[in-house]
């Protein structure tokens, strides 16, 4: 940068100087915590100082790599690009300096976000300390001490399961057929039959994807499989028709395309609909064979990844029950791995993995979660730890405050419970020794034909097999283990190497990583020439993967896993119970597995050399080998799934009490069951007469042929019941011509109905739904919230030179108990809700805020409250199939317009013909629309204008008869 280059890294230095001052005075409470890209101060816990004291730290590049990324403030990273593009170099230095002044003021901001955050937690946590604030069992809320039920008092209970993505079915898994179809379709399906076994589950419902695609076998079509149970039944009650575990095959998405789990999301409400109407179906079905007649709802609603978690928060919430998550493989994990890789940047991550709006799914399944899943404690600690929605420290110190019964102000942190995985112990055939040394088996049974395919490949079948099962993926570090057994010559001449890599028919029709990795192998084998001794066999089924072990176990061989680093390890599991020994990476939960079972060794997966000194001393020492073994059979009973089954329902038990309540309103309810359809009016941020007209023609559309007097009406809005009232009288129509209002952003539903104790009923009153209030009440923050916004309200200001305005204020008028509403006096100076909402969780505050109004107004509701929710509640409540919803929108609308889209009802867009406020509502997204809403469905049509022709024709286009 000729004579400035010194001045820009200097100055960018000083920058990094009082960041680092940020940090310190951010990391404070809990709350203000340090992480990267997000956290103290404003870049994490990479203090500057120990990289300058390394001498390795270049200030420009540290900014790029890490401070404008860790931003999201992608503007910045190609301003820089551009800038080192620029081959004038006063014009690359001006626009490197207006860079550095964009940077400082990101910081300033930052600093002030984290001090603000630390200053609203100094009440909160005063006088915390000691035993309860260190006990990690606090921490996490996986304490099973005190009055925690027992197994014996389980009745009947109902389980739901839901994993989204993957080739699900009950038998013969096609494991490895694709990257979506691996150790989480294994675990569901095998956690699925061992709750159903357990005493006192009645039933368990794992949910997912119907396929009915071209290429894929019949049985992924079928709606219900049910699935064999496992051996270790202990049933106390009579087992009915409906009983036992099923797979729930749910219709949703493209119904010719099998989906990656990347390109689900879209389609995720349209699940969540039919998902709704078979556990209501299957809830009352219950009932009717085990509860007297009264629907049995489900016990727990469980997540498993995040677009599943998504699912089950909307799914929980409409039936207000409790969710229960498992993450398996984090967002930001991964996230945080493709990065260090360096082959694709940010953008271009999130366009393959669609990782923003899978990691936004995780912190939602955070706010909604009563417990949290985890396999090992390094999963809370290392991964868990990077979201906004939970800190170790926080969660530590709020369970002190729950245990001593004190005042959390709102704040709540879902319980983080430790349970590791089981396995399918079956009928385990423990022999060894191939050629009959010692414990030779039965000659009667003959060699499996799995055996036959793996020794093919070998000069000396005799030798130690090393047995590695993974799929050929990068961070799986197959061609590390093949360089450790080739370059190790002693290695070589005393073991043989088996590769199982899934399932495939050509590498040519592979995708594009798995063949890369496969061909790097094969390249590998052949240039350390290690034909003979290794074998790669292109097929296998599920049902031969315990032969495989038996295969290495009889060989006295041992089992590997290198993997850069492994979320859990299931094959550690099964191979310990085939009494294998392991070798395997020392990154990841094979560090907590070795504590429990003592079986082998720990690598750095990045050490070759290390890696076959492992192999080696495990296969040539015997008595070490022997050692190994014994302890892995010995202890394996600890990762059973009775055991897993045990702790998992024990803590079931302890959630607190959330039961459904839909009302019991016979004369509404018999009203609504005349109607044939539900028009919804959910149109936002238009004028008010535009309004009035859009709802006329929207009544007058339907006044003739077979829609007449069978269409009901909803109006869905951000605006109050006082509001909607004066809305009415101005239009000069009744309250009557609806159906219900669903006001406050979806915090509240009103029915209106004539009061009998006036005469001619000419009085109209405006019935709140309290039942639906209690769906949504779920972890609301009340008083303490309101003061915390409040509070937030006042540190949001306009800058003019030396002054400052205050742009955001409470707005009681607006406010009701379940929706506190502030006013915008300059939209243009709106934080992005974003911001306000990672706030929020850092404080561990559920709710959604969203803007309305046309961004003159901000509302925070329950973390349940919705518009889209309050129509699912509805349609249970009235009895109505969400098919037979029609939502009207506008061409733009509330920050919850999205939420509006998708699912199971039919959508019209109203597009141009009316006013609409320009906002920035919609200009802070983290995702692209099109990742959460699928706007070529069927379901959704555009029409320009909204006369009662227009309308009337979109009911038509849409399929609705109106002749």
């Amino acid at each position: 940068m000729y004579g400035n280059d010194n001045w820009i890294n200097s100055y960018l230095d000083a920058i990094l100087d009082a960041g680092k001052g940020a940090a310190g005075a951010g990391a404070g409470a809990g709350a203000a915590r340090g992480r990267g890209g997000g956290g103290g101060g404003w870049f994490g816990d990479r203090p500057s100082l120990l990289l300058r004291e390394r001498g390795h730290f270049s200030p420009a590049r540290y900014f790029v790599e890490e401070v404008i990324t860790g931003y999201d403030e992608t503007d910045l990273y190609k301003t820089w690009l551009r800038a080192n593009a620029m081959r004038s170099p006063q014009e690359k230095n001006t626009r490197l300096e207006n860079m550095t002044w964009r940077i400082w003021n990101l910081a300033r901001k930052k600093k002030e976000v984290r001090l603000f955050a630390l200053d609203m937690s100094e009440d909160l946590f005063e006088g915390v300390k000691g035993e309860d604030a260190g006990d990690p069992s606090v921490a996490y809320g996986d304490s099973t001490t005190g009055n925690t039920p027992k197994i014996s008092s389980f009745d009947k209970l109902y389980i739901v399961l839901i994993s989204l993505h993957g080739l699900i079915r009950g038998e013969n898994m096609e494991l490895g057929r694709d990257s979506d179809t691996g150790g989480q379709v294994k675990y569901v399906v095998e956690l699925a039959k061992a709750l159903s076994s357990s005493p006192g589950v009645y039933r368990v419902d794992l949910l997912t994807r119907q396929i009915l695609a071209p290429n894929f076998d019949r049985g992924y079509s079928e709606p219900d499989e049910m699935l064999a149970s496992t051996s270790f039944k202990n049933l106390k009650f009579e087992r009915g028709e409906n009983s036992g575990a099923h797979i729930i095959r749910i219709p949703f998405g493209p119904k010719d395309k099998h989906l990656a789990k990347e390109n689900i999301w879209p389609f995720i409400q349209e699940f969540v609909d039919g998902a709704l109407g078979h556990v209501v179906r299957m809830s009352k079905t219950i009932g009717e064979e085990i509860g007297s007649g009264c629907p049995v709802w489900p016990a727990v609603i469980h997540g498993h990844y995040a677009s599943a978690g998504v699912a089950a928060t909307l799914l929980s919430g409409a039936l207000n029950v409790p969710m229960v998550f498992t993450g398996h493989f984090l967002g930001k994990d991964k996230l945080e791995g493709l990065l260090k890789q360096g082959r694709q940047t940010r953008e271009q991550i999130n366009m393959t993995y669609k990782i923003m709006r899978r990691i936004e799914a995780e912190e939602l399944s955070l706010d909604a979660s009563e417990i949290v899943i985890a396999s090992t404690r390094q999963e809370i600690e290392e991964q868990w730890n990077l979201y906004d929605g939970f800190e170790v420290m926080l969660a530590r110190k709020l369970r002190a405050l729950v245990k001593r019964g004190a005042n959390c102000f709102g704040r709540y942190m879902p319980r983080m419970v430790i349970i590791p995985p089981g396995v399918e112990f079956g009928h385990i055939i423990h022999d060894f020794d191939l050629y009959g040394d010692e414990d030779s088996p039965s000659p009667a049974s003959e060699d499996p034909s799995i055996w036959f395919e793996i020794m093919r490949f070998f000069t000396n079948p005799r030798k130690p097999m090393i047995l590695a099962i993974a799929r050929p993926y990068a961070e799986k570090n197959i061609t590390t283990l093949v360089k450790a057994f080739g370059e190790c010559h002693p290695l070589r001449e005393l073991a043989n190497l088996t590769l199982i890599m899934g399932n495939r028919e050509a590498i040519s029709k592979m995708n594009k990583v798995s063949a890369a990795v496969l061909t790097s192998v094969l390249t590998l084998i052949d240039e350390y020439d290690l034909y003979g001794q290794v074998a790669y066999p292109k097929h296998h089924k599920h049902s031969e993967v315990p032969d495989i072990y038996r295969l290495a176990a009889r060989t006295k061989g041992a089992f590997v896993n290198v993997a850069y680093f492994e979320q859990f390890g299931v094959t550690l599991i099964e191979a310990a119970m085939h009494g294998l020994p392991v070798i395997a990476t020392k990154n990841g939960a094979p560090v907590e597995i070795h504590q429990v079972l003592d079986n082998g060794l720990l690598v750095d997966p990045h050490d070759q050399h290390s890696i076959a000194d492992a192999l080696y001393k495990m296969l040539s020492e015997k008595q070490f080998w022997s050692r190994c073994r014994e302890n892995g059979l010995k202890n394996i009973h600890q990762f059973s799934w009775p055991e897993y089954c045990k702790n998992y329902l024990s803590r079931i038990l302890t959630l607190g009490p959330r039961h459904p309540a839909f009302g019991n309103k016979e004369d509404q309810k018999a009203r609504v069951n005349s109607r044939r359809h539900i028009i919804v009016i959910a149109v936002d941020s238009v004028s008010k007469e535009d309004l009035i007209q859009i709802i006329r023609n929207s009544i007058e559309a339907t006044r003739t042929g077979t829609l007449s007097g069978s269409t009901g009406f909803v109006l869905s809005t951000s605006l109050t019941i006082a509001e909607i009232r004066s809305l009415i009288k101005y239009t000069g129509m009744l309250p009557t011509d609806f159906d219900a209002f669903i006001c406050n952003c979806g915090s509240d539903i009103y029915y209106p109905s004539r009061s009998s104790d006036v005469p001619n009923n000419s009085l109209v009153t405006f019935a709140l739904d309290n039942n639906y209030r209690s769906h949504i009440e779920y972890r609301w923050g009340g008083e303490g919230l309101r003061k915390y916004l409040v509070k937030w309200a006042s540190s949001v200001v306009e800058r003019r030179g030396r002054t400052e305005k205050q742009v955001i204020f409470e707005d009681s008028e607006h406010s009701s108990t379940y929706c506190l509403a502030f006013r915008v006096v300059n939209p243009n100076h709106l934080p992005p809700l974003k911001e306000l909402q990672k706030l929020m969780r850092i404080q561990s505050l559920r709710c959604h805020a969203l803007y309305n109004h046309g961004a003159t107004r901000l509302s925070v509701i329950p973390i349940h409250a919705s518009r889209s929710q309050a129509l699912r509640y509805l349609s249970i409540r009235w009895g109505m199939e969400l098919p037979d919803a029609i939502v009207i929108v506008g061409e733009s609308g509330d920050s919850d317009y999205e939420e509006l889209f998708g699912g199971l009802h039919k959508t019209i867009i109203l597009k141009g013909g009316f006013n609409t406020p320009a906002n920035r509502i919609h200009t802070v997204r983290r995702y692209p629309l099109q990742d959460v809403v699928a706007l070529d469905s069927s379901n959704i049509i555009e029409i320009e204008g909204f006369s009662s022709v227009d309308i009337r024709s979109a009911m038509q286009q849409l399929g609705i008869p109106t002749q």
